[in-house]
């Protein structure tokens, strides 16, 4: 187990890079003391603590052509991009079985980030019996304007990423003078602010939890400030960055199924190239 913090962002399908740096870390057997996982690297975390190889990249891409899967029709007849059921129930109960009891033995500790509507603030919720925690995982995916609010308790949640797209903030809180951060954006990437149509769109739908609309406003105003923080934190030798390179054309809701296995592969071979600058990132002492 390595005494480190492991932070991966979010990003739809363009998650499917975290897949392939996740894919070569297992190859390594490399495991992180402690994981945090946004939205589409919350979904890729699951396998990761269960060490199951190759199975993120089977269910992101097998069943891509499936309408239950990821479609209109799952928008229009459950409130949900994503079918939730077939997500969190289906696939990793009967299609793709997950290994429940091997995720519940993971040695280091592993979190969903969720949005609060209510409060507007992230919460990191632990992910152990996954049976349960699964939920967690569920709301930290759940886009706002295409996905159901997620209970948990009393409170309602939606996607980590709205919140705490990188938190590396979080990371350092709790206790981890390393961290190694997998970004699905490439080098040099600013995010701009919402369109007037999709804030006034989230204004109207969420009129009841005006946080989010808050958040969605100045979510480009706080990404790029932690990107520069991460930045930061990379020079002086306290994180460990592994991102594309390159622009790509993969969309939040990709169905190319070639464009996204290029974009997982890229995502393997990156984490390769940099294994040993890794490794030596690893074996030295943080700076103060």
């Amino acid at each position: 187990m390595i005494d480190c913090g492991l932070v991966l962002e979010g990003g739809g399908m363009k998650g499917m890079y975290t897949a392939g740096v996740l894919e070569y870390f297992m190859e390594k057997d490399m495991y992180f003391k402690n994981c945090y996982g946004v939205s589409a690297g919350a979904c890729h975390l699951c396998s990761y603590i269960s060490k199951q190889k190759k199975r993120a990249y089977r269910v992101a891409l097998d069943y891509l052509n499936d309408k239950n899967y990821c479609s209109i029709h799952s928008l229009m007849t459950t409130g949900d991009l994503f079918n939730a059921d077939m997500c969190y129930n289906t696939i990793p109960n009967k299609l793709d079985p997950y290994d429940y009891k091997a995720a519940a033995r993971y040695e280091g500790n592993a979190y969903a980030v969720v949005t609060n509507i209510r409060t507007g603030e992230a919460e990191y919720m632990p992910l152990r019996e996954m049976h349960r925690d699964t939920t967690a995982v569920r709301a930290s995916a759940s886009l706002p304007l295409v996905s159901r609010n997620v209970k948990i308790g009393s409170e309602y949640y939606l996607d980590g990423g709205i919140a705490d797209a990188v938190p590396i903030r979080r990371a350092i809180a709790d206790g981890n003078a390393k961290n190694v951060v997998i970004l699905t954006k490439e080098v040099g990437y600013v995010r701009k602010q919402a369109s007037l149509a999709m804030r006034n769109m989230v204004k109207l739908k969420y009129a009841r939890y005006p946080s989010v609309y808050e958040l969605v406003s100045d979510r480009h105003a706080r990404y790029n400030e932690t990107l520069q923080f991460l930045g930061r934190e990379e020079k002086a030798g306290r994180a460990f960055v592994i991102r594309p390179q390159e622009p790509n054309d993969i969309g939040r809701v990709e169905k190319d199924r070639k464009k996204l296995e290029a974009l997982y592969q890229l995502g393997y071979n990156d984490a390769k190239k940099c294994y040993g600058g890794l490794m030596e990132f690893l074996q030295q002492e943080a700076p103060e």
